[in-house]
């Protein structure tokens, strides 16, 4: 079990699936959202959660003010663990999920994205990332803000033209880069 660390719906758990996922750590999210919260990125946001596992990124943006979260993720058992943690947090209504690989899910997600986080598995290909890297543009809105999650043994992320990388921050094995959209 995960639970959501501050905000509305603070020290209620989420279920996380059995396997196939990495949760991100309580002590990374709370880091995480403290910067995005210093930076005004949370209140109204309109979020995408890619490769999301449980959800844990986009229930705490919700919890911490985001409008509505989108989850994208492949693997069914654990899209069926996003759907079943959207009700027992009452949040359904501002919940949307796709059940797909990233890169062909993102044209069908929607737009006017205003935060974005990517949590792929470690081991994922490069390529992978990276496609999905360079269709997110088009979805996002302008000024919006990218967050990445990898092993600090991945290499950096290739960041498409229009987004401008703009620091990473290191918590033990996780690296979180940032970026936000120009324009």
């Amino acid at each position: 079990m995960s639970r959501i660390i501050a905000g509305e719906l603070g020290g209620r758990r989420l279920e996380v699936p059995k396997s196939g996922t990495r949760p991100t750590t309580d002590r990374v999210r709370e880091a995480l959202f403290s910067t995005l919260g210093n930076d005004g990125a949370l209140q109204g946001a309109k979020v995408l959660d890619v490769f999301a596992g449980s959800g844990a990124l986009g229930f705490e943006a919700l919890s911490r003010g985001a409008a509505h979260a989108t989850f994208i993720e492949a693997a069914r058992p654990a899209a069926t663990v996003i759907k079943r943690n959207a009700a027992s947090l009452g949040v359904d209504s501002k919940v949307s999920i796709l059940t797909a690989k990233a890169p062909a899910a993102l044209p069908k997600a929607g737009s006017g994205f205003t935060l974005a986080f990517l949590d792929p598995p470690y081991d994922i290909a490069p390529h992978v990332l990276a496609e999905t890297l360079a269709a997110l543009p088009a979805i996002l809105a302008p000024h919006s803000v990218v967050v990445v999650e990898t092993s600090t043994r991945t290499p950096d992320p290739v960041w498409p033209a229009v987004l401008h990388g703009y620091g990473t921050r290191d918590y033990g094995e996780t690296r979180l880069h940032f970026a936000e959209r120009i324009g």
